[in-house]
């Protein structure tokens, strides 16, 4: 078994750039720069030959490169139960095209339909029973966050790996937008 997803990488100015917001959270677990990404499909766990058939399928999508751009913060859960921050990401109609072409790539694979509608964003950090006081006011000081629009001209297949550190990403295969 291998879990897997597709997403979007970041450029490294953008990454550092989001790296100097995190901080004044007591508990989050920080991701990384070189880990953050915008989520296009979570696969999950499959057999590794799902995961040769899954892409065949990405490696089809083409269409062609695109600009995004950062836009605001917020959390995932309410209060106590917070879980997550991300940074958002503006509409974007080439993306939502993008996602919904992994999705169907990823059932034409044989992989079962994502359980959760796709919101795109960018998780900065995971939190564990935070003080919402404390998740409010990091949210409320950056909530006017934007980043330069930035090209986005692949996306990529990812595996992750768990540990005790948190997961661990490793790009797969890359696939150019032509």
């Amino acid at each position: 078994m291998i879990r897997l997803f597709t997403a979007v990488a970041l450029p490294d100015d953008i990454g550092r750039a989001l790296a100097r917001r995190q901080q004044g959270l007591p508990g989050a677990r920080w991701r990384p720069a070189e880990s953050l990404h915008i989520t296009l499909r979570f696969v999950g766990d499959i057999p590794e030959n799902l995961a040769d058939d899954l892409d065949a399928e990405l490696a089809v999508i083409g269409g062609a490169p695109f600009e995004i751009a950062l836009s605001g913060v917020g959390q995932f859960g309410d209060g106590e139960d917070a879980r997550a921050v991300w940074a958002g990401v503006e509409d974007s109609e080439p993306l939502r095209r993008l996602a919904g072409r992994c999705e169907s790539a990823a059932r034409r694979a044989g992989c079962k339909a994502a359980s959760r509608a796709w919101r795109p964003h960018l998780t900065l950090a995971y939190l564990r029973r935070p003080d919402p006081t404390r998740v409010a006011a990091w949210t409320q000081a950056h909530n006017l966050l934007r980043s330069p629009p930035f090209r986005v001209a692949a996306f990529g297949l990812y595996s992750t790996r768990r540990t005790a550190a948190g997961s661990v990403y490793r790009l797969e295969r890359a696939y150019p937008l032509a």
